[in-house]
């Protein structure tokens, strides 16, 4: 850092300013506030409210003696149970006094100490009996266990008398006149006697705090406050609880041991200090602010060769740096609170000073590094390049490529392990030879068969990767022999598997290249056949010394190919809905047996010219589901209108519905009068037809919409062939 020496001293004092100004807020704002208010305010205070109040319950309020308390004393049948099985059944407690007592009598039978057996035997029979009892009488487990709350009841007294003391010391500073509600029995430690002179006594001139019973927040003062036994951790109240209304107040005497006096009277010293300390504070900042304006502070401070070394560490490293030492220092300026470490003047002043120097170093290291991120971070031109040469990203990039497959990174580690270890171990055999003896049997245990190891999967890598460089070129080799499960074994695999899709794929590129030809050829001549007759037959209503006959006939042709092409288009659009699924299903409870009556009866007339035999079977109940009746009419028009089309004059037709668990299966079954030669699937593309001629009247869109229309349903629509034989079944989901 080259810094102009005639700006070191005002930089320094500039720091040394922004430290203690920055310390003094920071720190009054995050523990100064207590010093805002008055003391009687603080939880210092309130703590030794409470403490007092705990004694005065325990010594006065309750006014319970020992043998008073343990005439209270009460067994429910809870304890009584909790005593008898706290260490499991009869059974089992005995078996656990046994257990105990076992190998004690064994070991003084084998020292032929009899005495001492005896002794034990005595002792474990004792026990059994007592344990016994406990399961025979609930009057001798009452009898243990107010023992039991006895000797508590006589520690808690005896452990009382230890706080009479600080007790005695803390009622020379408060005052208080407290009545029970109940009885109006008085409470007092002040010389009156009645509740207006305590009034009169508890004013301002006397007391510098005093507080009322009941109150709002507080309530009224119990007798029941922390008096009592401590029974299994908890705290056992004796006795009837009881509340008491009055006053509590500090007194203005003062005591010289006491507690609260000296509490208070440090507290205006601090308080006092506080002001002073954040005073100060906002003058330093106000200071400080003037210099940098005025002054151009940071200017100062001349990175010179440093900003090029700078820009060497990863951004990540700097950022990283920058953040901890700017933690670290807020930290200290946050935490910082000399007022909890007032004695006098000069230890304050010399604790600010240490501060000074230890923070104001901290925020100098944080200014230095903020001063040279910032002018690295304005420099930067790609923030995709400086994360390239980040640490962390070389540390994430490196990971992921080892583990991307956890069992190589795993097995790469592990080998280099075996490597640099055989590597060690040749260096220590060099220098020790005598070693050889040991080094020499691992190495052909476990150094040859890795190494060997290495270089079959090398062979097997290359192999494959021989393998890939002639798919690339367009060769497809044989299939790579799969070798064990290792992951060049499923590498291997996924060759093999990618080659077999390859093939696949460029079949069906060649099938979709195929249709997609098919698909324009058909849609242009669909299209244009009646658009060409519309045409001709309006430029043939063009001629003057035509007919009235002509021209009717030829309208009525015109007006014919309008609605083919309006067929055509309106299909055509339908398809394209359909198969995007922009289209919306009005779904409603339908009978399907009564759904495929009506469109058979809508062509009732064109079967009746047709020399087909329609064969109808179905069940006598009706078969529901909940779908949009308006589009499945739309698909049994559709595959009734083809049968009618492309079915064999003077045959059969077959249509059928089953209720077969809770799915309705509807099929359509002809003989076809065309030869279907070509993939059947390719049925249900657009424009496709069993007339390959193309002479009938149809769009070629009709199993397209169908099929979408069944699908939009959840369904299923299949064709099957048999020769002549043509079947569509429907499948769809029905209402049980």
């Amino acid at each position: 850092m080259d810094i102009k020496w005639k700006n070191k001293i005002l930089l320094i004092t500039w720091v040394l300013l922004l430290t203690f100004g920055l310390s003094g807020i920071l720190s009054g704002l995050s523990q100064g506030g207590e010093y805002l208010g008055n003391y009687f305010k603080t939880q210092q205070f309130e703590d030794q409210l409470n403490q007092f109040i705990n004694y005065l319950s325990m010594f006065e309020l309750n006014g319970m003696t020992k043998e008073e308390m343990k005439k209270e004393i009460t067994i429910t049948d809870e304890e009584i149970n909790e005593h008898r099985y706290r260490y499991g059944n009869l059974a089992d407690q005995i078996e656990n006094i046994r257990g105990q007592y076992e190998d004690k009598i064994q070991d003084t039978q084998q020292a032929q100490n009899k005495e001492l057996m005896d002794l034990y035997i005595a002792e474990r029979d004792e026990k059994i009996e007592d344990i016994t009892n406990n399961f025979k009488s609930d009057e001798h487990i009452k009898l243990k266990i107010v023992a039991e709350k006895e000797k508590k009841i006589d520690d808690y007294y005896r452990d009382l008398e230890k706080y009479r003391g600080e007790f005695a010391k803390l009622q020379m500073e408060f005052k208080y006149y407290l009545k029970d509600i109940e009885n109006g029995k008085v409470y007092t430690n002040l010389n009156v006697t009645k509740a207006a002179e305590a009034d009169q006594w508890m004013s301002s001139k006397n007391v510098l705090f005093v507080r009322s019973y009941p109150s709002l927040k507080y309530g009224y003062i119990s007798s029941k406050r922390n008096a009592g036994y401590v029974d299994n951790g908890d705290i056992v109240d004796i006795g009837k609880e009881r509340s008491f209304e009055g006053k509590i107040a500090v007194s203005k005497a003062v005591v010289p041991t006491g507690f609260v006096h000296s509490s208070y009277n440090e507290y205006q010293k601090r308080q006092n200090l506080f002001y002073v300390y954040i005073g100060s504070a906002l003058m330093a900042l106000l200071l400080n602010l003037y210099l940098y304006k005025k002054l151009s502070i940071l200017q100062a401070i001349e990175m010179g060769k440093w900003r090029s070394h700078y820009r060497r560490i990863p951004i990540d490293v700097a950022v990283a740096g920058f953040a901890i030492v700017g933690l670290i220092t807020l930290t200290a300026l946050k935490d910082y609170n000399p007022l909890y470490l007032y004695g006098s003047w000069y230890t304050f002043i010399t604790e600010i000073i240490y501060h000074l120097i230890i923070v104001g170093s901290l925020v100098m290291l944080t200014l230095v590094q903020g001063n040279l991120l910032w002018g690295r971070v304005k420099g930067i031109h790609s923030i995709e390049e400086e994360w390239r040469k980040s640490l962390l990203s070389s540390v994430v990039q490196g990971i992921k490529e080892a583990f991307l497959i956890r069992s190589i990174g795993v097995q790469i580690i592990l080998l280099l392990c075996v490597v640099f270890g055989f590597g060690g171990g040749a260096v220590i055999v060099l220098l020790r030879p005598r070693y050889i003896l040991l080094y020499a049997p691992l190495f052909m245990i476990i150094g040859l068969p890795i190494f060997v190891l290495i270089l079959k999967r090398a062979g097997y890598f290359n192999r494959i990767v021989t393998n890939t460089m002639e798919i690339v070129r367009g060769n497809m080799e044989p299939d790579l022999p799969v070798i064990g499960k290792s992951n060049l074994a499923t590498l291997a695999n996924n060759i093999n598997t990618l080659k077999h899709g390859v093939n696949t794929s460029r079949k069906e590129q060649a099938k979709s290249e195929r249709l997609k030809t098919e698909l324009i050829s058909n849609v242009s001549h669909d299209l244009r056949t009646p658009l060409t007759s519309i045409i001709n037959y309006t430029e043939l209503l063009k001629a003057p010394d035509l007919t009235e006959e002509d021209r009717e006939s030829y309208v009525q042709i015109i007006d014919r190919k309008s609605k083919r092409l309006k067929v055509l288009i309106d299909d055509l659009f339908e398809a394209s809905k359909m198969a995007s699924g922009n289209i919306e299903l009005v779904k409603e409870r339908v009978d399907l047996v009564q759904l495929l009556q009506q469109a058979l009866a809508e062509h009732n007339e064109a079967i009746g010219e047709s020399t087909l035999q329609f064969r109808i079977t179905g069940p006598d109940k009706p078969v529901y589901a909940v779908v949009d009746g308006q589009k499945l009419w739309r698909v049994f028009d559709n595959l009734i209108g083809n049968i009618l089309k492309y079915a064999l004059e003077n045959t059969r037709v077959y249509v059928s519905v089953k209720d077969v668990r809770g799915k309705a299966i509807i099929s359509f079954k002809n003989i076809t009068k065309y030869e279907l030669g070509q993939d059947i699937d390719e049925l249900f593309e657009r424009f496709k037809r069993g007339d390959t001629s193309r002479h009938t009247e149809g769009s070629g869109l009709g199993l397209a919409i169908a099929k979408s229309i069944i699908d939009l349903h959840g369904g299923i629509m299949d064709i099957e062939v048999d020769g002549d034989l043509f079947k569509i079944t429907i499948e769809l989901n029905t209402l049980e």
